[in-house]
């Protein structure tokens, strides 16, 4: 096969690749959208709950002047998206327009069922939750559900060190605080913020919670044995750093791993039973990039 003939072809799987991935994204941005419009219109809405964002100035709104939820937050979100296209181009608002008009869709036609409880602490959990499963796939699908989440992307941007969930707390504090004052009733203002507490929780457990591992050093008269068990027995890749013990002044080596939390006990007990008098140092670690977690080129959520 020619040289020229190959390319072509190359550039075809490529294409065609390119065309799958477009067709899943605006596959789970659709299931998404249902999703997240479920939280708003069976739990949500009809409990008076305001969850903060765009959408909860749309609930607020629907009181003050009767408009359907999904249209006010469909309308509400026009300059913001326009802003977006100017921030972000096209190509990254025309998914997210494509989420805006299936959200603000679903949410009217799912209104019409009703509310599938009428306990406000039940809706709160449940609508808290669903809100926060949605918007995490929209993200991860390469686009937002517009409104505020246009605004935090532009703040991570700038401020990478702040988790999603928590910009999302901040902002939509200031949507419940609103509603409390709208509707009146301090019970229900409190019902939303535990809404919006329990969705920025569960929005950084939908985001970051698969990449959450334990980042472990251990210091051991025992590097090599405890090495080898490390990468036989639990698969787990480790490096070797160079150090000196600070009192005696004797090199040693020091073994740093990461590992999934579940496997966080057995690699102790494993140290354990090699060198009881092993040093750990044992620490959290929220994201991680590299093989078996996040790609490293990937844009950060």
């Amino acid at each position: 096969m020619r040289y020229r003939d190959r390319q072509m072809l190359s550039a075809r799987y490529i294409m065609k690749q390119n065309n799958i991935r477009i067709i899943k994204n605006l596959l789970i941005i659709a299931v998404a959208a249902f999703i997240y419009a479920a939280g708003i219109s069976l739990f949500l809405d009809p409990n008076n709950l305001a969850p903060g964002g765009v959408t909860g100035i749309s609930v607020i709104l629907n009181r003050l002047v009767g408009v359907d939820t999904g249209t006010l937050y469909f309308l509400l979100n026009i300059p913001i998206v326009l802003l977006g296209v100017w921030k972000f181009g096209w190509r990254f608002m025309g998914k997210t327009a494509y989420a805006v008009v299936l959200t603000s869709t679903f949410t009217n036609l799912l209104a019409g069922c009703g509310a599938a409880t009428d306990d406000p602490l039940l809706a709160a959990l449940a609508g808290s939750v669903l809100i926060a499963f949605g918007i995490g796939l929209i993200f991860r699908a390469g686009a937002t559900t517009g409104g505020t989440d246009i605004i935090i992307k532009i703040l991570r941007q700038k401020y990478r060190y702040l988790k999603t969930g928590f910009l999302f707390q901040c902002t939509d504090m200031i949507i419940v605080a609103i509603s409390g004052l709208v509707f009146r009733d301090l019970n229900i203002a409190l019902y939303a913020m535990i809404a919006v507490l329990i969705s920025g929780r569960a929005l950084d457990y939908v985001l970051y919670g698969g990449d959450e591992a334990k980042l472990i050093y251990i210091i051991t008269e025992k590097p090599d044995d405890i090495g080898k068990r490390l990468l036989t027995e639990l698969e787990v890749g480790i490096t070797y750093l160079h150090g000196a013990g600070g009192w005696t002044g004797r090199e040693k080596q020091v073994i740093l791993c990461v590992v999934r939390r579940t496997v966080g006990p057995r690699v102790q007990e494993l140290v354990k039973a090699e060198d009881p008098e092993a040093f750990l140092i044992i620490t959290s670690a929220s994201e991680i990039y590299g093989e078996g977690y996040k790609n490293l080129f990937e844009e950060s959520l």
